[in-house]
C-alpha cells in the first residue's frame, strides 16, 4: 500500500499548475456541475491538456457558453450534457446516452445549506439526494465506460464541512430530527468521502481509482447562493477561512484526476493537492481542517453503500 501521498503543489496553486506537462490526448472526461465556479475552471484545465471534456449540467444553456469558451481559450474539444441529480430521469438518460470509454469522472456539483428541508421525488432529504445519491447513481451507471477506460479515474469533491457530522444513518433524511442546513450538508459531504472508500475497494480490480477532497473555501462559487449577502461578508471578514481563487480551488480535484503521483491510489482524501492528515480541532489558519476518522470509516462505507443501493431501487 502507498504511503501518504506528497506533491509539490500547495494551497496556491491553481488548476492549470498542476496539470503542466500531463498530456490527456484521446482520453475523455466528464464534470457534473461544469458549468459554473470551480467546474468550469476544472473542464478548462482538462481541455487545455488535450482530454475530450462533457460539461455535465442543469443549465443547458450555461454549460454551452462554457463550453465555447473553454473551446476558444484552450481549443480543446468540449461537448455538453443535460444532468439533474435530483432527478433520477435525467441520471439514467445520460448514462443511456454516453458511448465510453470514460477516463475521468469528476463528481463535481452540489448544493449547499439548503435554507429548509426539501425532498427528492423518492422523499430523500435534498442536499444528500443531489451530492450523494445523485452521483452514486451516475458513478454506478457509468461503470461500464469506466472500466472500458483501462485505469480510470474518479474524483469526488467533498468539503471540510464534513467534519461537521458523520451520516446519521437513522435519520438521514431529518425526520425525527430538527432540520438543520448546514449538518445536513455536512452530512452529504461525509458521505461523498464515505463513497470513495467504498467504490475504491470494490473497483480496484477493474483498474478504477476514486478519491475524495476537499477544494478549499471558494468565495465566488455558486455553492453559497442559499446565504445571505451578511453571512457572507461576515466569514470573509472572521479570518476562520482564507478564500481561494476558482482556479485555485480546482486544483486539487484535476490533481486527483491526472496527476501520476497518484495512479493506482484509492479510497483516500485530499486538500491542497496533498492527501490530508487526520483532522487537528486545535489547528488554524488555511490548513486548520484535515479529513475526520468518521469520513474514512470503511464499516460506516460499506453501511452507506448498502443502504444507497437500497435507496436507489
Amino acid at each position: 500500500m502507498n504511503g501518504r501521498i506528497t506533491s509539490p503543489f500547495g494551497w496556491a496553486s491553481t488548476a492549470r499548475e498542476v496539470v503542466e506537462g500531463i498530456d490527456l490526448h484521446g482520453r475523455c472526461a466528464l464534470v457534473t456541475g461544469g458549468a459554473g465556479g470551480i467546474g468550469v475552471e476544472t473542464v478548462r484545465a482538462l481541455a487545455g491538456a488535450g482530454a475530450e471534456v462533457v460539461v455535465a449540467a442543469r443549465n443547458l444553456a450555461a454549460a454551452e457558453s462554457v463550453a465555447q469558451d473553454v473551446r476558444t481559450t484552450t481549443g480543446g474539444a468540449v461537448s455538453v450534457a443535460h444532468l439533474d441529480l435530483l432527478d433520477r430521469a435525467s441520471v439514467d438518460a445520460l448514462v443511456d446516452s454516453f458511448v465510453g470509454p470514460l477516463h475521468i469522472l469528476v463528481a463535481n456539483a452540489g448544493v449547499m445549506a439548503v435554507p429548509e428541508r426539501r425532498l427528492s421525488p423518492e422523499g430523500h432529504e435534498m442536499q444528500f439526494a443531489t451530492n450523494h445519491l445523485g452521483h452514486a447513481r451516475l458513478a454506478v451507471g457509468l461503470l461500464p465506460a469506466l472500466r472500458a477506460a483501462a485505469g480510470a479515474r474518479v474524483v469526488v469533491v467533498s468539503s471540510r464541512a464534513h467534519l461537521n457530522s458523520p451520516v446519521v444513518f437513522d435519520d438521514i433524511d431529518f425526520e425525527r430530527r430538527p432540520y438543520d442546513p448546514a449538518l445536513a450538508y455536512a452530512q452529504s459531504k461525509t458521505a461523498n468521502a464515505l463513497f470513495a472508500v467504498g467504490a475504491a475497494r470494490r473497483w480496484a480490480d477493474d483498474g478504477i481509482t476514486v478519491n475524495a477532497l476537499h477544494p478549499g473555501a471558494i468565495a465566488d462559487s455558486g455553492l453559497s447562493r442559499y446565504y445571505a449577502p451578511a453571512v457572507l461578508d461576515g466569514l470573509r471578514s472572521s479570518g476562520r477561512y482564507v478564500f481561494k481563487s476558482l482556479e485555485q480551488g480546482a486544483a486539487t480535484s484535476v490533481f486527483l484526476a491526472t496527476s501520476p503521483l497518484v495512479a493506482g491510489v484509492g479510497g483516500r482524501y485530499f486538500e491542497n493537492c496533498q492527501e490530508a492528515d487526520p483532522d487537528d480541532p486545535t489547528a488554524a489558519g488555511i490548513d486548520a481542517a484535515g479529513v475526520a476518522r468518521h469520513a474514512l470509516d470503511p464499516e460506516a462505507a460499506d453501511r452507506l453503500w448498502d443502504i444507497t443501493e437500497r435507496l436507489q431501487r
